[in-house]
């Protein structure tokens, strides 16, 4: 879609060049893809020469800019991050465009980064347009549908995953409507070597909710926890009906409950 207000394009762009009217501009597909007529300028973050990944001792750093493509080649081995990345069912157009940073900043209920980046307890470092900086939790950052804690002017600088996150076992459940349709549930589970649970309930609603238990839960106790979830966070919409987007996201907790458990 065209975005026929736009009348400037700032390449490189900074932190401080922000004004209102701006946008950041990383891959374009979410940005382009509804009508913005507020936007006058945009501010082009992927010639700012940002290092896709960088892997430490610590962990591994996704710059924002950081490519589907980029990301499912670099960090391949992981197997959560290339089912992750499959979860776009996208053509290689979209995988050699599309950005970490941009899925994430678009809080869709069904973007798959931001799914990766919750379930690996990720880190997000935003920058001001006065150049500030701060720490965000990924679990924290998307607030609800298209909606997230970035303020005016502000941008996602990169994504942090922990090494202890991306080395421990994991069971991944996608359900869709439609063999090649959008997600509509995605459940990540992930189990620490001390014996505990992570669960991590996204697509199905509106935010992502992080189920996290000391030991490995009973059946019950999931499904109370699962129970806690407000039923007025699960979508509505021709993805899926809310009653059996809850059905399936309790189905797909109790595999992997019994998966990593063994």
């Amino acid at each position: 879609m065209d975005l026929h207000t736009v009348t400037e394009v700032i390449s490189p762009a900074a932190p401080g060049s922000w004004r209102p009217g701006d946008a950041w501009l990383g891959g374009g597909t979410a940005l382009f893809g509804e009508p913005r007529p507020h936007l006058r300028r945009l501010l082009d973050l992927t010639t700012a020469g940002w290092p896709p990944l960088r892997t430490g001792d610590d962990g591994v750093e996704i710059a924002a800019t950081c490519t589907i493509a980029e990301l499912a080649e670099r960090i391949a081995g992981h197997r959560i991050v290339r089912q992750c990345c499959h979860a776009f069912l996208a053509s290689f157009k979209i995988w050699n465009v599309a950005t970490v940073g941009g899925n994430l900043c678009a809080a869709l209920p069904a973007g798959p980064m931001i799914s990766l980046s919750v379930a690996l307890d990720g880190t997000l470092l935003l920058i001001g347009p006065d150049r500030t900086e701060r720490r965000v939790a990924a679990a924290d950052f998307v607030t609800g549908e298209g909606t997230t804690v970035l303020r005016d002017g502000e941008l996602l600088r990169s994504i942090h995953l922990p090494a202890a996150a991306l080395t421990a076992r994991t069971a991944y459940r996608r359900g869709s409507l439609h063999p090649h349709g959008r997600s509509a549930v995605l459940l990540i589970g992930r189990a620490e070597p001390a014996g505990s649970l992570t669960l991590t309930v996204t697509a199905a609603t509106r935010r992502p909710h992080v189920l996290r238990f000391a030991s490995p839960p009973q059946a019950d106790e999931l499904a109370a926890a699962l129970g806690a979830i407000p039923a007025e966070e699960y979508m509505d919409d021709v993805h899926g009906r809310p009653v059996w987007r809850r059905h399936l996201t309790g189905h797909y907790a109790e595999q992997i409950r019994t998966e990593l458990g063994a």
